[in-house]
């Protein structure tokens, strides 16, 4: 099958990429493993998680978010939001389509997608002038290597199977990194009456929604050493002095660190005043582990039932992608920086890999759109 461009992934970044190439009269087709698109999101994503930025930073382009929504917009209204996104410029993807492997064919001048499709058990191959890797930053959950993690005797899980705590009522749970769903996991399970600890593996910054949108909004205006003086001195005031708690501050701002690692402040959901509180116990790492109790590396020990690896994602990219190497690196991300990690050689192209959520994959869906427009219009005349 020949296509003028093929999207891998139906996320977020593939929605836009493909609404992007829609109002341009570009053909195109997306390609999906699962059996819906934003499969993180209805799958993966914890019931109480949102937007962990304002509306008004989440948008996908050309759509805005109805008026009605609040500020942050919680998961079942995003995906209502990619709903309507996905009917109103007529996205359609293809799903149960496991793309196998992907390589440029040079005589043709084209790539070559060769895709299982896991729903009529068939092998299909697309051949397209254009291809947008649109499966994004956290394509698979990783779970570091733990000693004694193989025999642990009770249940472990990474963040992405994590939906709520109704399982680990009156339970003791170690959740494994502080980042966003690392905290909010931790609360949510107090919430639902377990017993929890968290681990921070390494220094973060943890701020408000609110200080976070005053951030964003100043951003536009002022250097980012300033903002981050303002975020840091407004979390200090908030907050005090977290160390006491086990949660070190890094010496680098938070939104400097966004912008160099890709790599987001903690927003605070009300999990530090249970910390400050004792309810949420604070560990390092984690030495080794025996049966069911924990010792870590502070020499403390507690047996647990449960371990939630809110540990990050991997990209999955170079597992399938053969032909890449200019636009990808060993680890699946770009080998560029923002703002030119986008684009590849060939009619490669990447879109929602900037670790900037989801503004950035608005800006590089329409890049993406712009820039085979000119190419695919130009080589038609």
């Amino acid at each position: 099958m020949e296509e003028v461009v093929v999207i891998v992934g139906a996320g977020p970044a593939g929605l836009a990429s493909s609404a992007c190439l829609n109002r341009l009269d570009i053909p195109n087709i997306i390609l999906e493993r699962e059996d819906c698109y934003a499969s993180l999101w209805r799958k993966k994503a914890y019931d109480r998680v949102k937007l962990h930025l304002a509306k008004q930073f989440c948008e996908l382009p050309y759509m805005s978010y109805p008026p009605k929504l609040p500020m942050f917009v919680p998961k079942n209204d995003f995906i209502s939001y990619l709903d309507n996104y996905a009917s109103h410029f007529g996205i359609n993807p293809r799903f149960h389509c496991y793309v196998e492997s992907v390589y440029y064919d040079k005589n043709a001048s084209k790539w070559c997608i060769v895709v299982r499709n896991n729903k009529l058990n068939t092998t299909e191959v697309y051949i397209a002038k254009f291809l947008v890797v649109a499966t994004g930053e956290n394509s698979e959950g990783l779970i570091p290597k733990v000693p004694g993690l193989d025999g642990f005797e009770g249940m472990y899980m990474h963040s992405s199977q994590y939906a709520n705590g109704k399982d680990f009522i009156g339970k003791d749970v170690l959740v494994v990194g502080c980042g966003n769903s690392g905290m909010e996991i931790a609360y949510d399970l107090l919430h639902w009456g377990a017993h929890t600890s968290i681990v921070a593996r390494s220094p973060v910054h943890v701020i408000s929604k609110e200080i976070v949108f005053l951030g964003m909004c100043f951003l536009k205006y002022l250097p980012c050493r300033v903002v981050d003086f303002l975020a840091t001195t407004l979390s200090k005031i908030k907050y005090g002095d977290t160390s006491k708690y086990g949660i070190q501050r890094p010496t680098e701002g938070p939104f400097y660190i966004k912008a160099k690692t890709g790599r987001s402040p903690t927003i605070d959901v009300g999990a530090v005043q249970k910390i400050k509180t004792g309810e949420i116990q604070v560990f390092p790492s984690i030495a080794n582990i025996k049966g069911n109790e924990i010792t870590f590396e502070n020499g403390k020990s507690k047996r647990y039932n449960a371990i939630i690896f809110a540990t990050g994602y991997r990209s999955t990219v170079l597992d399938w992608l053969k032909d890449g190497k200019d636009l990808f690196n060993e680890n699946g991300m770009p080998k560029l920086r923002f703002p030119n990690h986008w684009k590849g050689a060939n009619g490669l192209y990447c879109a929602g890999f900037s670790r900037r959520g989801l503004v950035g994959i608005s800006l590089d869906a329409q890049q993406i759109a712009t820039d085979i427009g000119l190419a695919w219009k130009g080589a038609s005349r």
